[in-house]
Formats: C-alpha cells, structure tokens, sequence
C-alpha cells in the first residue's frame, strides 16, 4: 500500500530541527509521494528547495488569501519565475480566499487569486484552493476565471454545496484529518464525492488527525485520512490508498 498526501507544509518552522529525520519517518510509513505546498514567495523558494532534495516530493509556487498584501501583485512575477524554471513545481498555490481571518482586503484577494489563475494557465499548472467562509465568491471567479487544468479544493470545508459546486467545474477535493474529528459531521460531504475526485491530504503540521490531534502533525498520519474515507465510501483502506493515489497522479500530472 502507498499514500499520496497531496498538501503539505515542510516549509513551515515546525520542521525546522528534525526535518530529514521526520521525512525518513514518513516514506517508512507508506507516504511515497507527497507535495509541499508554498503559500507566500518565501515558503515557495523554500518548498522547491526540499523537492529538489527528495526525490519524492513536489512543490507548489503561490500567494494564499492570508499571505496576500500590497507587495503581492509585484511578486507574482518571481512566482511564476520559480514555476517555470523548476521542474518538481506541480501546481500554483496555495491561492484563494480567506474571509474567516481576513475581511478587510476581500477586493484585493480577489484581484491576487485571479492573476494566479491566469499564471497557471500560462504554465499549464492546476491550481490548489484554499477557501474559507468566502464560498459564493470563490465560485463565481473560478466559473468566469477557467483554469484550464482545473485542481484541488483542499482541505475542503465540510459544505455539500461547496462540493457539488467544485465537482460541478471539475474540481478535486481533499480532505484533512478534520474528517476525523468526533464533531466533524463529514458523512454527506464525503458521500458527495465520487471516488475519481476524491483525495486526502494532511496540511501538516496543522490539523492531526485522531488519535494525534493536538500533536503535531506529519504525512505519516495521512493513512487516518484514508481509512476515515474508506470506511464512509465502504471500502478497504488499500482500496482507498490506490484510489487516491491515481488521483493525485492524475491532477498534479506526475507520471
């Protein structure tokens, strides 16, 4: 059995002191492929260094909602440098809209989202969403703003609409542990997913899965991702792994 964990962030500071030792963890436990994910110009310059250095990880180049500021519309340029120029970079994000954190900018989010799509389509790269508590405009620009190459709603929040919508345009959508979570409720959510676009993820080193919430988190605890889905889709978790796997392959275009 090997797991794809399809968004993770090795390029935070929590993997500052032992990130070779952590990375070695993970590929012992199965996670042969996986994608760290930037989400301002330093985190992406960061995240190309790691997938330069393992051969099993990709990188993704971009600006999220909560990174985005005045500078942003200038440094979109060196986003796409570092896109074009490197070949372990699979997908411009993390990109999207944030209005749980921030309210105050909605217009220029917007603005720095669409530009993004518009590099992804000049790179032929798919894109990866992060969206939160801003569903009606986050469709709306994506149904006027085509990504050619479509991509992820990742960490994608447990909103049936939200889905339909997604899968509607030909979105992937991923889950986290939150799945896993006693409150979570993800039992629609998931159903509404069919098995061709579905795909798990960890946003490590946020969100642990049980029985690790509260720790931090890693790729390694993807599998409880996996097994949470596998059991609401009704099948086994090897069936699971593979599935997702091709998924992954499939919309990040890794052969």
């Amino acid at each position: 059995m090997e797991l794809f964990d399809t968004h993770s962030h090795y390029n935070d500071d929590a993997f500052n002191d032992d990130l070779d030792i952590v990375l070695k963890k993970v590929y012992d436990a199965k996670v042969t492929k996986l994608v760290c994910i930037g989400y301002n110009l330093e985190s992406s310059k960061k995240a190309i260094e790691i997938a330069n250095k393992y051969n099993f990880i990709y990188a993704t180049c971009g600006i999220s909602p909560n990174d985005v500021n005045e500078n942003s519309i200038n440094e979109l340029e060196e986003i796409y440098e570092l896109a074009k120029n490197n070949k372990k970079v699979v997908a411009i994000g993390e990109i999207g809209l944030d209005y749980y954190w921030n309210k105050e900018n909605k217009d220029l989010q917007k603005s720095v989202f669409i530009k993004q799509i518009e590099l992804a389509n000049k790179l032929d790269l798919p894109i990866t969403i992060h969206t939160r508590d801003a569903h009606i405009d986050t469709i709306q620009i994506l149904t006027e703003n085509k990504c050619n190459n479509n991509g992820i709603f990742h960490c994608c929040p447990l909103n049936v609409e939200l889905i339909k919508e997604g899968i509607a345009l030909g979105y992937y959508i991923s889950f986290t542990g939150v799945v896993t979570f006693k409150n979570a409720k993800p039992e629609l959510p998931i159903k509404e997913v069919p098995l061709n676009r579905l795909l798990i993820e960890t946003d490590c080193p946020y969100m642990a899965p049980e029985p690790y919430r509260g720790k931090r988190n890693d790729s390694s605890y993807v599998v409880e991702v996996a097994r949470k889905l596998a059991t609401e889709k009704n099948i086994t978790l090897e069936q699971m792994a593979e599935i997702t796997y091709k998924n992954a392959l499939d919309v990040y275009k890794i052969k």
